[in-house]
This record gives C-alpha cells, structure tokens and sequence, in this order.
C-alpha cells in the first residue's frame, strides 16, 4: 500500500473522531481564537484534562495508602496480576468489555485462583479503573444512550442481589467459567454476522422508544447483573448486545454506555458483597492494592482511545477478545 493509502486507512478506522455530545459541538464552535487558558482547557483540551484529573486523585490516595501500609510488599507474589491489568483496563475502558472480561479468565484459568476471588476482585477493579473510565467519558461529553443508562441499570441491581444472594451458589467453579465465555462469544460471533452487512445503517439512539423497548432495557440489565454477580462483568456486554443487535445503535455510542453501566454496578456489586453478605474476598483486596494505580491510568486511556475509533474496529476488539477467551 503506498503511504497515502495507510495514512487514509489509519485516518479511517483509528482516528475517525469523537462522537461528542451537541453541548461539547456548539461550545467548540463557539470557542474564540482569543479564549482564556481557563476557556481553552475546558472546551478545547477538555479530553486531556478529563484524563488526568482521576489519574492524579486515585494515584494520590493510593500512593498515601500504600507507604503507610506497605502496599509494595505484596508486588512480589502478585506483580502477574499488575500486568495483566494494563491490558485488562485498556481493554475496559476501550470496549464493551469490562476489566473482569481478562481478569476473570486469567485468573480462574491461568493462574488457578477460586472464581469466588476472581469475581470479588473482578468487581472492585472495575469499581475502580471504569468509575475513572466513566469520569473521563462524561467528561469529555462522549455521546451516549441515555436511556440505556437509566434502563439498564435498574434491573442491573435487582439481577446483582438475585445472582449474589442465590443463584451465585448453585453454580460451579467450571460451570462459571465456560459459562461466562460461551454466552460472550455467541454474542460476539452474532454482533459478527451482522456487521457483514455492507455499510450497516446504525443511530445514536435508539429509534421510536417505547413501553417495550423499556421493559427489555430493564430485563437486558437484570440478566446483565446476574452474569456480573456469577463471573464479575455481564450488564456492559448485555447492554452493548442489545443496543448494536436488536436496536441498532451504533458501536462509538453503545460503548462508552456500557462502560458506564458496569462501573455502576460494579460498585453495586461491591456494596452489597461488603454491608450485606460479610464482606469481599480478603485475597481479592490484595490483588485490587497492586492493581489500582495501573487501571485508574489505562481504564481512562483506553476510552479515550476507543472514542476516535471507527465503530468497526470497536466490534473487532470484541471478536478477538471472546474468540481468545473461549479457547483459553
């Protein structure tokens, strides 16, 4: 290919742009070549401070945490884990798929660590570097389903509680694991053959909402936080199925949606774990103490990332990373 071509392909699926809220549109229109500093941060550079503002907090309180109580000793027996979540959180923040969706089956598969853990851990990082990722998405002004948000997330509670509180327990270890990657990967071989149509027509929102299109936003989201309670992420996939599958909306807007669904109820998930049901896992805070101060960087960075991506490499993202989980 000569260089124009890469230029124009790489332009094309990786730099194609945000797909920003009207607000950020007309503020940016507006903004004046004379603007003050403070003008300019907010609108223009907006993107990048909405990256470092939960990058300094968290890295801070971390860093006070971890000298006073010695977070670094535990680096030797975990440090795997550490790097692991530098994919994990791009991962999170750049697609659909929550931290959990690698953390869970390195850990249950590769490392041999109880799915009790993994989930518990699952859910905390994800509190954690996608409630950052989140931050950095509003922030930003990214367009997104609202309706989805608001939907999604009450059922998400009730299917958290139900799947913690039954049905997490008459499941097995095995049982979970294949489980989680088979129901991911039917959905990604699905979203697969349906992009096969030529220049797919996709919304921003979905079309004509109604009374049922509610009640399956709400049912999606209750199923969504059932998977969650089993294997630590569910309700950002279910959320992304249903918005791209059944109500077309387009992946650069289903995305970002989803990640904020699963930071909710991620820390859902962790409320009720700790106040109702005696607690997290204790080796699952080990791993979340050397996993922070990586996932509150790449979680924010991998959805900064993902907002300038065509919406066919976002669906790509999702082929590779269930195939690469099913046969893991």
């Amino acid at each position: 290919m000569s260089k124009g071509k890469v230029t124009r392909f790489f332009k094309k699926y990786f730099w194609e742009g945000q797909k920003l809220d009207d607000t950020q549109l007309e503020a940016l229109k507006e903004l004046s070549h004379d603007a003050s500093l403070t003008q300019k941060l907010l609108v223009k550079y907006r993107r990048f401070v909405g990256l470092l503002i939960p990058a300094l907090i968290v890295q801070s309180l971390w860093w006070m945490q971890a000298i006073r109580h010695d977070y670094f000793s535990l680096f030797p027996e975990r440090y795997l884990m550490s790097i692991t979540m530098i994919f994990g959180a791009t991962v999170a923040g750049m697609t659909s798929e929550g931290g959990g969706a690698v953390a869970f089956p390195v850990m249950t598969l590769a490392l041999a660590i109880a799915p009790g853990v993994a989930r518990d851990f699952s859910l905390m990082i994800q509190a954690t570097g996608m409630s950052c990722a989140s931050f950095t998405i509003i922030w930003m002004k990214i367009k997104l389903e609202n309706n989805s948000v608001v939907f999604c997330s009450i059922g998400a509670i009730a299917g958290m509680i139900l799947g913690l509180e039954v049905i997490d327990e008459l499941l097995t270890p095995a049982q979970k694991k294949l489980g989680f990657v088979c129901i991911w990967f039917s959905f990604a071989f699905s979203l697969f053959l349906l992009n096969r149509e030529h220049k797919r027509k996709t919304y921003d929102q979905i079309q004509n909402l109604n009374a049922w299109k509610r009640s399956f936003l709400v049912f999606a989201g209750f199923l969504g936080g059932i998977f969650s309670a089993v294997a630590g992420s569910g309700v950002d996939i279910c959320s992304f199925s249903v918005l791209t599958l059944l109500f077309r909306v387009s992946e650069k807007v289903a995305t970002p949606t989803s990640i904020l669904l699963m930071a909710f109820n991620s820390l859902v998930g962790c409320y009720w774990k700790t106040f109702m049901m005696g607690g997290l896992e204790e080796d699952a805070w080990g791993f979340l103490k050397v996993c922070a101060p990586v996932v509150v960087i790449f979680a924010p960075l991998g959805s900064f990332l993902s907002s300038h991506f065509h919406r066919q490499v976002l669906a790509f993202l999702v082929y590779i990373l269930d195939t690469i989980a099913l046969v893991g």
